[in-house]
C-alpha cells in the first residue's frame, strides 16, 4: 500500500474517531455538569474556581477551557504570563495561587520546555487538577486511585481506546510525568507498553508490531506513515493539541487533533469537579494523623522550664495539619503558635461534637491542687497513650501574676504546654488588644463629658456631624443612635433643635461611671487615682482607678462570645455609666463599638499550641475568676469539639474551686455556649485536704511542717469534708464526677487509698491517683480511662436556677445550695443597685458571684466546710455586655499588688542565647 493509501485509511479512522470523540466530549461534559449541580445543591455557597497559568499565546486553548467550564458551571480564571517567562516566575505565580483560599484547582498551560519537576511539584497536590505532581503520580503508580487524579490526557486516551488488554501499545516521543502516567495506567489495564523516541533505530519494527500508537510529541516528517501497522489506532496526545498541526503525513489535517484536544480539556474540567468533591470532603472532619512526641521523664523531676526546653516542639503548621486544619484556617505566629480562624466553625458545622470535660478543684490552698497540670496530663494520656482525639482548652495567663506572685501557668512537670515562656509572656497579644480597647473606651467617656460640659448643642452637633467635602452625613453608628432615640431621620439638616440636643448629649453622671482603665501589671498604687488634673481639662477632676487587664469586661466578653457579630453586639451593650436621669449609657451611645471590634478582630481567634507530648492545646481568654466567670473561651471549646470528632474529648479548666469556677462554668458559660458538659474532673491533693482538716498554716518559702510530709490519716479524713462538699455541688448539676488525686512523693499509700475510698462513697463515679507531673501522660492513663467511662454514663445536666427568678433570689440559691450559707444579707447600697438593674431590664441575667476563693464562705481563713454563716452582699455590679450581674461579697480587689519579693527578681534574659531564665 502506498503512503497516500495509508494516509487515506488513517484519515478515515480519524473521521470515525472524530465522531467518537464528539460523543465522548458530550458524555464527559454532561456527567461533570450533573455531578457539579449535585454538589452545588448540597453546598449552596459553593463557587468552584479553577486557575490556569498560561505562558504562551494560545487563544484557542484558552477559549476551549472557558467554554467547557461555562457549560459545566465552573469558574475559570486565566493567569496569562508573557511568553518567555522563566520557571522561577511560573513557580512564584503557582505559590501565590496555592495560598488563595478562593482557588480550589490549579492547571498549567505552558511550553513543553517549562514542564519541569520544579514547576509541576510547586503545585499543591490537593489543587493539582492536571495530576502531574510527584505526590499525585506516586499514588497513581501505586494504584491508590482514590487518592489521586488521573491526568486529563491519560483519561482522554483511555476513553478513546476502551479496552486495551493484550494489546501492544507504543509510546512515541513521550517523556516526563505524563508519559509515566500513561505507561502506568495502560499496564494496569493489561496492555504491553513500549516507549521509544523518534530517532530510535528499531522504530520501524516497533511501529509494524504496535496495535496502538500514541504520539507524545510532533511526528518528524522523515518518519513515513507507511511504517505504521495497518488498522492500528493512532492518537496524538502531545501538548497544545488545539493549536499545533499534528498529522500522519498531510500538512493540514487538524480536525482530529482538535477534537482530541477538546476531549482533554473536557477531562480537565471533569477532574476539577472530582477535585471539588475531594475538597468538600476535606472540609469535613477526618481522623487525626497525629505524631506524638516522646517523653523521657527524669528523676528527680527538673524545673518546669528545663523540661520545656528539653522537648523539641513540632512546627505549629504541622500540628495544625495533623488535627485537620486547612492552610487558610491558621495564622502563624512564629514557629510554635498560631491563631485559628473562626471560618472553621462554618466548615465543620455538621460535624458532631466530642465529649466536653471540665476540670475543677477543691477549695484552693497555698499548697496548690494542680488543675492545669491535670488538664494537660489528661489530654496527653487520652491522645498520646490511648489514641483518642483530645484537646485542652486553657486560659491565657496574666502578665501581672507572672511577674508578681504566681509565676508560670502552663501546667507543670511533665504535663505542661510548650514553649512555656511563650505561653506565659505576651502569647499572641490578646491581653494587649483588650487593654487598648478598654482604655480607648475609658478615654472616650472622659472626653465626651468634657466636650459636653464646654460646648453648646449646636457646636457639639457641628463637630459630631461635620461637613466633609461640602456634604454632611451621619455615620452608621450615629444613625443607630438616632433610631434608639426614636428619631427616624437620615438627613442631618432636618433635625430640630430639640432632636439635636437629645442626640448630642449623653448627659453622663460622673459619679456613676463604672468603667475603669486597665493595665496588665500588679500595680497597687493605681487602685485609686485622680484624673483630669491638667489645666487643659478645665477643672474636670474625678476619682478613678485602674484594674488589672484581665478584669476588664472586654475580657469576659471575649471568653463568652460565639462569633464576631456576637462580640460586636456585646461590646456595644457594655454599660459604662448612667445619665442624670438614671438611664444606662453604653459603648454604643459613645459611638466606639466599631473601633473596639477592630482592636479585637485578631484577639477573637483562639491560639493553637501543644503539650509536651505534641497534643493540641487552645489558649484563649483569661477572665478574672473573682469578678468574672474565670473560664477560657466558648469559641475555643466550640472549635475544639468539632475538631476532635464525636468520639473525642475536649478538656477545659475552671478557675478556683468547684464552688466558684465550676458553678460559673455551668450557670454562665454553658448558657452562653449551649454546650452540655459530659464529665467533671475534681482535683485534690492529700496535703491540701490536710489543711482543710485543720492542718497548720503554710508560709510561702518556709519548709512544710511534718503534718504535710508524714502520714496523718485523721487530718486527711477530716479534710475530705471539703472534697465531699465539692462532689455534692457537682451533683447539683447532674454531671458525673471523677476525682483526680494529684500524688506527691510524701503521700503514703494509705492516705491515697483513704481519699479515693471517701470520694467514691460520697458519690464520685471514680477516684484515681495521678502521677502525670512526674511521668507525663502515662501517669494519667487510669484517669483518662475513668473519664472515658464516666462520659458514657447517663447525663442529666441542669442549671442551678431559672433566669426569670429575681436577682436576689438567684443570689440566695447560690449562697445556700453551693456555699452552704444560712442566708444572705444585702447592704442598702446593694439593694438599691439591684432595684436599678431590675428597673433597667437587666434582671434576667445570670449571677457571677465575686467572693474569696480561699473558703466556701466569705471569710478566707475558714477552711473545710463552714456552715451557719450569713453571706454579706456589699455591692451589686453589672457586666451587661458579658451578660451577667456580679454581686460583691465583702471587699474584692481588682488590682493585685506586688509582694516584697516579686517573681521578677528571678527572671532574666541571656543576651547571647536570648533564652528566658527563672520563669518558674
Amino acid at each position: 500500500m502506498t503512503n497516500t493509501g495509508v494516509c487515506r485509511l488513517m484519515l478515515g479512522g480519524f473521521i470515525l474517531l472524530k465522531t467518537c470523540l464528539s460523543l465522548c466530549c458530550s458524555k464527559v461534559t454532561e456527567n461533570a455538569k450533573n455531578s457539579l449541580a449535585t454538589l452545588k445543591r448540597e453546598n449552596p455557597c459553593l463557587e468552584p474556581t479553577l486557575a490556569i497559568i498560561q505562558a504562551r499565546n494560545d487563544q484557542l486553548f484558552q477559549e476551549a477551557n472557558k467554554n467547557f467550564a461555562k457549560e459545566i458551571g465552573l469558574r475559570v480564571i486565566h493567569i496569562c504570563l508573557p511568553e518567555g517567562s522563566t520557571k522561577d516566575e511560573i513557580v512564584s505565580e503557582i505559590l501565590r495561587l496555592n495560598e488563595d483560599p478562593n482557588v480550589q484547582g490549579l492547571a498549567l498551560d505552558l511550553p513543553e520546555s517549562l514542564y519541569s519537576s520544579k514547576v509541576l511539584n510547586a503545585v499543591k497536590p490537593e489543587k493539582d487538577v492536571d495530576g502531574l505532581s510527584s505526590v499525585n503520580l506516586g499514588h497513581l503508580v501505586h494504584g491508590d486511585v482514590c487518592d489521586c487524579l488521573v491526568p486529563p490526557t491519560v483519561c482522554a486516551v483511555m476513553e478513546l481506546l476502551g479496552g486495551v488488554g493484550g494489546k501492544k501499545v507504543l509510546l512515541l516521543g513521550a517523556r516526563g510525568a505524563e508519559a509515566a502516567a500513561l505507561q502506568s495506567v495502560l499496564q494496569r489495564e493489561g496492555a504491553a507498553v513500549l516507549s521509544c523516541h523518534w530517532k530510535a533505530p528499531q522504530l520501524q519494527s516497533e511501529l509494524r508490531q504496535a496495535d496502538v500508537v500514541l504520539f507524545g510529541s510532533t511526528k518528524p516528517s522523515d518518519v513515513p506513515v507507511s511504517w505504521i501497522k495497518p488498522g492500528a489506532t493512532v492518537i496524538n496526545c502531545a501538548h497544545g493539541l488545539l493549536s499545533e498541526k499534528h498529522n500522519c503525513g498531510q500538512q493540514n489535517n487538524p480536525a482530529a487533533e482538535k477534537t482530541v484536544g477538546s476531549l482533554v480539556v473536557a477531562m480537565r474540567m471533569q477532574n476539577m469537579v472530582k477535585n471539588m468533591e475531594r475538597w468538600i470532603q476535606s472540609q469535613h472532619y477526618r481522623k487525626w494523623d497525629l505524631h506524638c512526641l516522646k517523653l523521657q521523664p527524669l528523676s528527680p523531676v527538673p524545673s518546669d522550664i528545663e523540661i520545656s526546653r528539653a522537648q523539641s516542639p513540632k512546627a505549629v503548621d504541622v500540628l495544625a495539619k495533623e488535627i485537620g486544619l486547612l492552610t487558610d484556617e491558621i495564622e502563624i505566629y512564629g514557629q510554635t503558635k498560631a491563631k485559628v480562624r473562626l471560618s472553621l466553625l462554618e466548615r465543620l458545622k455538621d460535624q458532631p461534637d466530642g465529649k466536653y470535660v471540665l476540670v475543677a478543684g477543691i477549695t484552693p490552698t497555698p499548697l496548690g491542687e494542680g488543675k492545669s497540670t491535670v488538664t494537660i496530663g489528661l489530654v496527653q494520656a487520652l491522645t498520646a497513650h490511648l489514641n483518642i482525639n483530645s484537646f485542652a482548652c486553657l486560659r491565657q495567663p496574666s502578665q501581672g501574676p507572672t511577674f508578681g506572685v504566681k509565676g508560670g501557668a502552663a501546667g507543670g512537670g511533665y504535663a505542661q504546654v510548650i514553649p512555656m515562656e511563650e505561653f506565659n509572656l505576651h502569647l499572641t497579644g490578646d491581653i494587649h488588644a483588650i487593654t487598648a480597647a478598654n482604655n480607648l473606651l475609658a478615654a472616650a467617656i472622659d472626653a465626651r463629658i468634657l466636650h459636653e460640659n464646654t460646648q453648646s448643642d449646636k457646636s457639639l452637633y457641628n463637630r459630631l456631624v461635620p461637613v466633609v467635602n461640602g456634604m454632611r452625613g451621619f455615620s452608621a453608628i450615629q444613625l443607630a443612635r438616632l433610631r434608639r432615640l426614636g428619631i427616624n431621620k437620615t438627613d442631618p439638616e432636618t433635625l430640630t433643635e430639640k432632636e439635636i440636643g437629645k442626640f448630642v448629649r449623653l448627659d453622663i453622671d460622673p459619679s456613676t461611671i463604672t468603667w475603669q482603665r486597665v493595665v496588665d501589671t500588679n500595680d497597687r498604687f493605681l487602685r485609686k487615682i485622680t484624673v483630669g488634673q491638667a489645666n487643659t481639662e478645665k477643672g474636670f477632676v474625678r476619682q478613678a482607678q485602674f484594674d488589672i487587664a484581665v478584669a476588664s469586661e472586654i475580657m469576659a466578653i471575649l471568653a463568652l462570645t460565639t462569633s464576631l457579630q456576637d462580640m460586636k453586639e456585646r461590646l456595644g451593650k457594655m454599660v459604662v455609666a448612667n445619665d442624670h436621669k438614671g438611664e444606662p449609657v453604653t459603648a454604643e451611645d459613645l459611638g466606639v463599638t466599631g473601633a473596639l471590634a477592630v482592636l479585637m478582630k485578631d484577639a477573637i481567634k483562639p491560639t493553637l499550641m501543644q503539650t509536651l507530648e505534641g497534643t493540641p492545646v487552645f489558649v484563649h481568654a483569661g477572665p478574672f475568676a473573682n469578678i468574672a466567670h474565670g473560664n477560657s473561651s466558648v469559641l475555643a471549646d466550640k472549635i475544639a469539639l468539632k475538631l476532635v470528632g464525636e468520639k473525642g474529648f475536649v478538656v477545659t479548666e475552671a478557675g478556683f474551686g468547684a464552688d466558684i469556677g465550676m458553678e460559673k462554668f455551668f450557670n454562665i458559660k454553658c448558657r452562653a455556649s449551649g454546650l452540655v458538659p459530659s464529665v467533671v474532673v475534681l482535683v485534690a491533693t492529700v496535703r491540701a485536704l490536710k489543711m482543710h482538716g485543720g492542718g497548720p498554716n503554710v508560709t510561702a518559702g518556709a519548709p512544710l511542717k511534718k503534718e504535710y510530709t508524714e502520714e496523718n490519716l485523721q487530718l486527711v479524713a477530716d479534710g475530705c469534708c471539703n472534697l465531699q462538699k465539692q462532689i455534692q455541688i457537682t451533683q447539683l448539676f447532674g454531671v458525673p464526677v471523677v476525682v483526680a488525686l494529684n500524688v506527691f512523693k510524701t503521700d503514703s499509700p494509705a492516705e491515697v487509698d483513704l481519699v479515693c475510698k471517701i470520694a467514691k462513697e460520697s458519690g464520685a463515679f471514680d477516684a484515681v491517683p495521678c502521677n502525670h507531673w512526674s511521668a507525663g501522660g502515662r501517669g494519667a492513663v487510669k484517669l483518662a480511662q475513668a473519664v472515658e467511662k464516666a462520659a458514657n454514663q447517663k447525663n442529666s445536666f441542669k442549671y442551678l436556677y431559672s433566669l426569670e427568678l429575681p436577682i436576689v433570689e438567684k443570689i440566695r440559691i447560690i449562697a445556700q445550695k453551693v456555699y452552704g450559707a444560712q442566708d444572705i444579707e444585702l447592704s442598702p447600697v446593694a439593694q438599691s443597685q439591684v432595684d436599678r438593674y431590675t428597673r433597667q431590664g437587666f434582671g434576667n441575667l445570670p449571677i457571677c458571684m465575686a467572693k474569696t476563693h480561699l473558703s466556701l464562705s466569705h471569710q478566707p481563713e475558714r477552711k473545710g466546710v463552714p456552715t451557719g454563716f450569713i453571706l454579706p452582699i456589699t455591692e451589686v455590679r453589672a457586666s451587661i455586655g458579658a451578660g451577667f450581674i456580679y454581686p460583691l461579697v465583702g471587699t474584692m480587689s481588682t488590682m493585685p499588688g506586688l509582694p516584697t519579693r516579686p517573681c521578677f527578681y528571678d527572671i532574666d534574659l541571656d543576651p547571647i542565647t536570648e533564652q528566658v531564665k527563672g520563669l518558674f
